[in-house]
């Protein structure tokens, strides 16, 4: 973490002196430096929308961020239920990629797995368009994806950025007092999120939580989808089920339906559709015995999900199932560092891109929620990446010695009137 950074204290350096002659640069006393682009990939200055794109990569490179990380916090946390949202979580570090540079941009992209080569504006347009399509009599898919950035700091945000920004996610710059009133931007914040994700997520950030930002990222998703085939209440019924410690629970099971079935890997797999056929649930069970934490490679997944897609199974059958009602908040900022993220979150990290005065990832807080019953699923989550400005560093300035005889004046600026002069031939002598 940026240490320097959080120095509240350097907020009228940021807010007086950030285009000053006498400031180097800000990503905590970093180098001068020219003004680098956006990151080389991203398009500026055309419109998304008509360039033609592929939303299938990205998709692809979410799941395996996905598996990742929750590989990572199962292994941590191997007893606990966990929810979370890989495009939520892709959607808002991929936000802070837009302004990464050099390595904390390569960084970023291997562990969020973004696909290589390609307008990247363009094929964010794209997933995002195709995020919105899923939207259905039935099927309710909502997404929304907002920059938050201190009023000291709005005018050094790149217009670059925010072209990006805007083309790829439809994402715009609100100001709120990060730096002056971080208690006044977590409220404002966190009123914008729970009204994106219907009051299922009433509070993702904190004062505490923000507290050093000079601009976060939010990204909320809101899902409400029913069952192309739903659950008959009447066959609910409590079943016995293993926790991952090994004991004994009741719970109630939805049972029945006829669904999709295919095995490899060690996993067997059941897909659930939504109304409209555009959403389905995917239900893995791994072999008994695999541990509490087995992993799921992405190749693996790929596998089972496209023969789900193709119908060519063979294989239908009931289910049992427990309903469940799950939740998960975290600061997520450990794990993606373990996974490989490590510099965005120090003094070395480069978000030039996004301001010149930007200098780190100070916090990645998720929270979703899970919700899988007779009628439906209905899920939310939430993302906050929090960027710290760089300390603004004041070049040295000329030395002046005073070791000879000198002379003061002391005067009134508006007149001119001279209050006081003297002359300073002996310092020591008094």
């Amino acid at each position: 973490m940026c240490v320097t950074s959080r120095l509240r204290a350097a907020a009228p350096i940021l807010a007086g002196s950030i285009f000053a002659s006498s400031v180097l640069a800000a990503g905590c006393g970093s180098a001068p430096a020219p003004e680098p682009p956006v990151n080389s990939q991203v398009l500026r200055g055309v419109a998304a929308a008509q360039l033609p794109a592929n939303p299938r990569p990205y998709g692809a490179a979410d799941t395996a961020f996905g598996l990742n990380l929750l590989g990572a916090w199962c292994s941590q946390d191997p007893d606990a239920n966990i929810v979370l949202s890989p495009e939520s979580l892709a959607s808002g570090l991929g936000m802070a990629y837009l302004g990464a540079q050099g390595t904390t941009a390569q960084a970023m992209a291997s562990v969020l797995h973004l696909p290589a080569g390609g307008p990247l504006v363009a094929g964010l347009h794209a997933r995002s368009a195709a995020l919105r399509s899923l939207s259905r009599p039935g099927v309710t898919v909502a997404s929304s994806d907002q920059l938050w950035a201190d009023p000291t700091l709005t005018k050094s945000t790149r217009p670059s950025y925010l072209n990006a920004l805007a083309s790829g996610y439809g994402a715009g710059m609100r100001p709120v007092p990060l730096v002056s009133d971080p208690a006044s931007a977590a409220q404002q914040i966190d009123a914008a999120v729970a009204a994106a994700t219907r009051g299922h997520i009433p509070q993702l950030v904190t004062a505490n939580g923000i507290r050093g930002a000079g601009w976060v990222l939010t990204d909320a998703l809101y899902l409400d989808a029913d069952w192309a085939a739903p659950f008959q209440a009447s066959q609910t019924q409590p079943q016995t089920f293993t926790t991952a410690a090994g004991q004994q629970v009741t719970a109630k099971f939805l049972n029945g339906g006829s669904f999709p079935v295919t095995s490899t890997g060690g996993w067997t797999a059941v897909s659930l559709p939504y109304r409209g056929g555009k959403l389905a649930m995917v239900a893995l069970l791994p072999d008994s015995g695999s541990g509490g934490c087995p992993a799921l490679p992405a190749g693996t997944l790929g596998t089972i999900t496209a023969t789900l897609v193709r119908g060519a199974v063979g294989r239908w059958a009931g289910v049992a199932m427990p309903k469940v009602s799950l939740k998960s908040s975290a600061d997520l900022a450990d794990l993606l560092k373990a996974l490989g993220m490590g510099v965005a979150f120090t003094s070395n990290a480069d978000f030039r891109g996004l301001s010149p005065a930007a200098c780190c990832i100070s916090t990645v807080i998720h929270a979703a929620t899970l919700d899988v019953g007779e009628k439906g699923t209905v899920g939310s989550a939430a993302t906050a990446v929090g960027i710290e400005p760089g300390l603004a560093r004041v070049a040295p300035s000329p030395v002046i010695t005073f070791d000879r005889p000198y002379l003061l004046l002391v005067t009134d600026i508006s007149t001119g009137e001279p209050l006081f002069l003297a002359r300073v031939a002996n310092p020591a002598a008094g």
